[in-house]
């Protein structure tokens, strides 16, 4: 792996972004042991590293448990940022209720029972979801139910509001058809940010994520970068909801098994996420500006 030294970049300073599922997690799911020593020391060295990923707090603390980072990590797709100090949630983005109302009624038009995203009066993440549930849907939440920081509400009837109050995301998996046709439904109607892609666990799965307007990886990187006064951003990813970030960075890069729209979309293609690509590539970016 090389990285072209370029003198206009000296002494910048630089945002590193990485992906987690697909690009800085292994095949198991896990941040590896010559990863988290590599971001570790950097990051103890002053490199300003983070992730940003579609998961919550309740599932990137544990799988960044022996991770050092500085600074917040962007989740659930930008909607918010998670302060792995304090515990707490920052800059969070909601959906306001007449958009809810509209997003679930296009649910229910497509057929699709989508898992509902909210903060309770304590600022617990509380997830609802009523009515038929797939395998899928069953397995993640058998995989999440006793885990903290999140608090799943399953078939109660707080969860059949039509606008639930302080809701950040409406999330789904079904066939790709259906979950397509649901997003193409939104995009065209509402006013409201869409995601969606293939699982990289199951390629017949589609995800949905439903957001407020402007809700993006790309823009709460774009935040994030304005409020630590970084020049420079460089970011990592494999998945379609990772393109908008790509987009905005002065550096993109995908790992070798991202999808083909995402390695054409990147400025440069690194090793596959099962040989510690993105730390090492960090590295010696980091290495490079100094």
């Amino acid at each position: 792996m090389n990285v072209t030294k370029d003198e206009n970049f000296k002494m910048k300073r630089t945002l590193y972004v990485t992906d987690m599922d697909g690009t800085l997690l292994d095949d198991n799911s896990r941040v590896s042991p010559e990863s988290a020593e590599i971001i570790t020391d950097l990051t103890r060295r002053g490199a300003l590293i983070t992730v940003a990923t579609a998961r919550t707090p309740a599932t990137v603390n544990p799988l960044l448990a022996h991770t050092v980072t500085s600074l917040p990590a962007i989740v659930m797709t930008g909607a918010t940022l998670w302060d792995r100090n304090t515990m707490r949630y920052i800059d969070t983005r909601f959906i306001s209720p007449e958009t809810s109302r509209l997003i679930r009624a296009a649910a229910d038009r497509h057929g699709v029972n989508p898992f509902i995203y909210t903060f309770d009066d304590k600022g617990m993440l509380t997830v609802y979801h009523n009515g038929e549930r797939s395998i899928h849907d069953d397995k993640f939440i058998n995989e999440r139910m006793n885990l903290p920081l999140k608090r799943f509400h399953i078939d109660e009837p707080a969860g059949m509001n039509q606008s639930i109050p302080n809701t950040v995301l409406f999330f789904a998996m079904g066939p790709c058809q259906r979950i397509n046709a649901l997003a193409d439904d939104l995009r065209r109607s509402i006013d409201c940010s869409v995601s969606n892609y293939v699982d990289i666990f199951g390629k017949d799965v589609g995800i949905i994520e439903i957001f407020a307007p402007e809700v993006s990886k790309a823009n709460a990187v774009k935040r994030l970068a304005r409020d630590i006064n970084a020049d420079r951003i460089v970011v990592f990813g494999d998945n379609l909801n990772d393109l908008p970030m790509m987009r905005i960075a002065d550096l993109s890069v995908a790992v070798d098994n991202a999808l083909p729209e995402v390695k054409n979309a990147a400025s440069t293609v690194i090793g596959p996420n099962t040989s510690h690509s993105v730390a090492r590539f960090i590295a010696e970016d980091f290495e490079r500006m100094q």
